[in-house]
């Protein structure tokens, strides 16, 4: 594997720049990552260190004012809106804090929302079966006609990381992904986690919490839009 083919994330002068004239505020400024296939990655800062502003180019939510990204070996920063959410649906997997389920829908229904995006739509019958296996995975075989209020914030979260899962994404980007968690149900949501990154997934997580950083193999730490510490993590090395 070649250096390029090995970074599943690269960017290189990573900018954004909000507002016009005199009134602007450099959200990023000249951000340079490489993040290697198969990283378990944890991003930590303070309010407006610009880690939300990175998280959304990184998950093409948005576009960079300057600078590159790379992602998967695609330069996708010139991007536009609909090849940009093109990119998402096929590379990108979301977890999100506050699980983003749709209410009075079926966990399985909840799973297979991605496939409403995709560009060859598989059969009625194929979707359901990839969004089962998907459940099963994350150990919901058994809750899948259950709605959202009939589970557990714990289980919310998994039917949530199944749908990240649904189209075989590239990277997973889990943003405070056990922050509305009790301890106990955030602990087999790093374990799920883990778990994934063990069988070779790629994962982005913000976090504010320390124990939960020191987990991943490596922790970004963002301070007035650019990175202030980039270090290796001795106890997520062994993982």
């Amino acid at each position: 594997m070649n250096e390029r083919t090995e970074q599943i994330i690269e960017t290189q002068g990573l900018t954004k720049i909000y507002g016009m004239g005199e009134i602007t505020v450099r959200a990023l400024d000249g951000v340079d990552i490489r993040i290697k296939r198969g990283e378990f990655v944890a991003v930590m800062g303070p309010s407006g260190s610009g880690k939300s502003t990175l998280m959304n180019i990184l998950g093409c939510l948005d576009r960079p004012s300057a600078g590159s990204y790379l992602l998967d070996g695609e330069d996708v920063s010139h991007l536009d809106k609909m090849q940009l959410a093109a990119i998402r649906s096929r590379q990108i997997g979301f977890i999100f804090q506050s699980y983003n389920l749709l209410a009075r829908t079926s966990a399985i229904k909840n799973v297979m929302l991605p496939m409403l995006y995709e560009r060859i739509k598989s059969a009625a019958g194929e979707q359901e079966e990839r969004a089962a296996a998907a459940l099963a995975a994350v150990g919901l075989a058994d809750r899948m006609t259950h709605q959202p209020h009939e589970l557990s914030g714990g289980q919310q979260q998994r039917v949530a990381i199944a749908r990240a899962l649904l189209n075989d994404p590239a990277i997973l980007l889990a943003d405070e992904p056990t922050g509305n968690l009790d301890s106990r149900s955030g602990e087999e949501i790093m374990a799920l986690l883990h778990d994934l990154h063990g069988r070779g997934r790629t994962i982005m997580m913000v976090t504010h919490e320390l124990d939960l950083a020191e987990q991943a193999q490596r922790t970004i730490v963002m301070r007035d839009g650019r990175i202030d510490i980039d270090k290796r993590n001795g106890a997520g090395e062994g993982r």
